[in-house]
This record gives C-alpha cells, sequence and structure tokens, in this order.
C-alpha cells in the first residue's frame, strides 16, 4: 500500500493541515510535513478535508435487480461522491431478512472495495410486515448487522413495530422506520395540495408520514429503545421529532437531499424522475427541514439512493417507480443549501454526514476525528469547483438523478477507504 502526504488541506474546524497516510491510518497531522522518499504527495490547497461520508440509506439492489444497480456500481458512485461507507437496504429480491442474504451484500461489498458496505436487515419476513424476521441471526452474522428496515415499506402494524423495537434492545441495534400509513397513501402519487390539486395526481397527505412518527416515537419511549425515521419530509414530523427529543426518547432522523432541494412543484413538469416515496413536499416543508437540520432536530443526511432502469422511469407518472438516485450529489447539495447559506459549518457537515450516521449504525471506524493514529477513512471537497451534472458520465448503472442538467457547486477530488485511493483528480479509481 503507498503512503499518502495531503499537503494544505482545510480541517473541518478551519485549521490548514497537512496529513500523512501509512498503513490503512493518519500517522501524523501538523502545520508542515516534508515528503520522504515513495511518498504520493497531494495538493490539498483550496480543498476540505472530512471524515469519510457514511450513508445510513442506501439502495443497492442485489441481488435480484442488477438491472438497476449492483454492489460494484452502487459502491464505485458511493466512492465518487465521497461516501467510505453505506447501509444497504433490504428490499432486494430476496429480502436481506436472514443471515446468508446479508453476508452475500457484504461480501459483495468487500469484493468491490470502494466503501464499506453495512447491509440493513428487514425487520419483517419477506417485508411483509407479519412475523419478525431472524434480527438476532443477522447480527451475529460476519455482517454484524445493527440497523433493520422494511424501507419501501412501513411497519405498519403497531404489535410488530414494538415487538422490533424490545428485540433490538438486546442486540444494541435500532429500528429505521419508513413512516407511511399505507391507508392513508392507497393509489397516492403525490404531495396533497395545491399542486397535486392542479396537475390531477392523487394526493399522498402529510399526516400518513406524521401519524405513523407520531405513533412510533411513543412505542420507542415505552419500550426504551431506539428509533431512527427515515426520510423525514413534513414539518409536522419536526415537530413531532422535536417534542420527542425535548422528553428524552431515543429517536433520531434523517432527511434526504432531495428533500432539502426540490419540491412539489416539480411535479408540473409530470416527469417521473421527480417521484418519489415520501413525494416532494412543499415549500414549507423544505424550509422546515432545512432548519430542522441546523438545529439538530434532524440528525443527519442520508440519501436513499434508489436506481431504476430506464423502463421504469421513461414512462407516465402513474406507471412509473418511486425513487431517485443520489450518492453522487449529495455533498455538493448539502455545500450549496446549508453551508454557502450560513446554516451550516464544516463541523456540521462531518457531524450530519459521517459522525452521526455511524453512531447510530453503530460502525466503529468511519466518522472518526481526523487525527493520528485514526483511521485514513477521509474524504477531499473542492467547494470551489461547478460542474453540470450528466446522467451518462456518473458512475451508477441507473440515470434517474433529479438533477440532471444542473450546475452544482463543491465536487469531492479523493477518497480514501482506510488508507488506499478510490478516487483521485475526481475519477474513481479501477
Amino acid at each position: 500500500m503507498k503512503n499518502y502526504l495531503i499537503k494544505g488541506a482545510q480541517l473541518p474546524g478551519g485549521q490548514v493541515r497537512d496529513l500523512l497516510l501509512e498503513g490503512g491510518a493518519i500517522v501524523q497531522v501538523a502545520a508542515k510535513l516534508t515528503p520522504e522518499a515513495g511518498v504520493k504527495v497531494l495538493d490539498a490547497g483550496g480543498l476540505v478535508v472530512l471524515p469519510g461520508l457514511v450513508d445510513l440509506h442506501t439502495h443497492l439492489r442485489e441481488p435480484g435487480r442488477e438491472d438497476a444497480e449492483t454492489v460494484r456500481t452502487g459502491s464505485r458512485a458511493a466512492a465518487a461522491g465521497g461516501f467510505t461507507a453505506v447501509h444497504a437496504m433490504a428490499n432486494t429480491f430476496p429480502v436481506a431478512d436472514t443471515a446468508g442474504v446479508v453476508e452475500q451484500v457484504w461480501r459483495l461489498g468487500k469484493d468491490a472495495g470502494y466503501v464499506d458496505v453495512h447491509p440493513v436487515g428487514a425487520v419483517s419476513v419477506g417485508l411483509a410486515g407479519e412475523k419478525l424476521a431472524e434480527l438476532a441471526a443477522m447480527a451475529a452474522s460476519a455482517a454484524r448487522v445493527r440497523v433493520f428496515s422494511d424501507d419501501g415499506k412501513c411497519v405498519a402494524d403497531p404489535v410488530l413495530m414494538r415487538r422490533a423495537l424490545e428485540y433490538v434492545k438486546g442486540i444494541d441495534g435500532v429500528v429505521a422506520q419508513h413512516a407511511q400509513e399505507p391507508r392513508l397513501t392507497e393509489n397516492a402519487q403525490m404531495h396533497e395540495g395545491v399542486v397535486s390539486a392542479d396537475v390531477g395526481l392523487a394526493g399522498w397527505p402529510a399526516v400518513a408520514e406524521e401519524s405513523i412518527v407520531a405513533r412510533d416515537v411513543l412505542l420507542a419511549e415505552h419500550v426504551g429503545s431506539r428509533l431512527h425515521v427515515c426520510h423525514v419530509s413534513t414539518a409536522g414530523s419536526v415537530e413531532i421529532i422535536r417534542w420527542a427529543k425535548g422528553r428524552g426518547i431515543r429517536v433520531t432522523a434523517e432527511v434526504t437531499p432531495h428533500h432539502l432541494l426540490l419540491t412539489d412543484e416539480t411535479a408540473r413538469t409530470y416527469n417521473p424522475v421527480y417521484k418519489v416515496n415520501p413525494p416532494l413536499r412543499s415549500a414549507a416543508d423544505v424550509a422546515a427541514v432545512r432548519a430542522a437540520l441546523a438545529d439538530g432536530t434532524i440528525d443527519i443526511v442520508a440519501t436513499d439512493h434508489a436506481p431504476h432502469p430506464r423502463e421504469d422511469k421513461d414512462c407516465e407518472w402513474a406507471a412509473a417507480a418511486f425513487g431517485m438516485t443520489g450518492l453522487e450529489t449529495a455533498l455538493p447539495i448539502v455545500h450549496e443549501l446549508m453551508v454557502e447559506t450560513g446554516l451550516l459549518g464544516w463541523e456540521d457537515v462531518a457531524r450530519v454526514l459521517s459522525v452521526a450516521p455511524s453512531a447510530i449504525g453503530r460502525v466503529e471506524d468511519q466518522g472518526r476525528p481526523i487525527e493520528a493514529g485514526e483511521p485514513a477513512n477521509l474524504t477531499l471537497f473542492d467547494p470551489s469547483a461547478r460542474w453540470t451534472v450528466e446522467p451518462g458520465d456518473m458512475e451508477t448503472a441507473s440515470g434517474n438523478t433529479p438533477v440532471a442538467g444542473r450546475e452544482l457547486h463543491g465536487r469531492t477530488v479523493a477518497t480514501f477507504l482506510h488508507g488506499k485511493p478510490t478516487v483521485l483528480d475526481g475519477k474513481v479509481v479501477g
């Protein structure tokens, strides 16, 4: 393994430092380091160095939907976006509801070698919402699963949800809930509001999310367990989570880049690339989730990277699949919306995109301080870069990005996974 000297990078706290990487670790951090023979020097002047990004919510589609994404292509996309670890959701075919399937996904991630892939285990067998999956077996497997979710579907049965919360207490796990009351969203196509009425698409009321969030924070309080709320999208959900945290309930929450950026006004185009679950909400909801991320009510940004083959999106809205890609564009969107506007500093970005998701997922060697003796999982980001998103140039196998043709602010220049570069000069290595 080569040794690397990163010269003149800005740490999240603002200090400019040199970093020496050897044997998968950061061995020195100083104002000025002199390169020794055999050390590759990277000029990081003007770049921000962050702990490698960690995504708590990624769909890699393998096994079963390799036409949309594979662990390898999704891992390359993650590395290109500055991620060093991702949590792969369980809604694969077969469902990741046994130790055998989660170990398969984990080993595929190891073989690809671009990011650490941490499988998420299903809460219920087959995502059917009827019977608990093998939570303990998945936790004890080589994949060491600690996050459990039926994402794509809600754990709608309150008894099953209670049992899942009780069960994960004993394995230091967390249930990540897709908050969607199914009876309130039958045939729903987009956010219920003025725009849905104007364009004639069936509305998806905010209360469908908020009612499940309210129920589940109370269940988490009753059980004394950890709850994570996936892809928060409404102002009402924000207020419930804020109230729950004020009571000391062990709840964390995430927001996606697309829910920070886009509103339901996009549906006026009838372009199915904007069809997503939960739906893009009103401008007031977008303002609320931005403010909640800034004040810490929402703990993390997670991509909900949801690739689809072209035929699943290149059709009429009602027939199109829900979901958007996001791994390669998440950090620039957070930079533009939250850092350039003064809502977050770089230390906050490190927290919401690395430190906090690592803690929620119980990933011990990610999200670490940028200090000597720590693992060399790092991202170098150029905040001054400007680039236009071209789906054909992306690493993901699918082109359903909602920011195609948009100029983004900032770009990942390099990514290091355990001291090995997976991205250099903005290109994936290998």
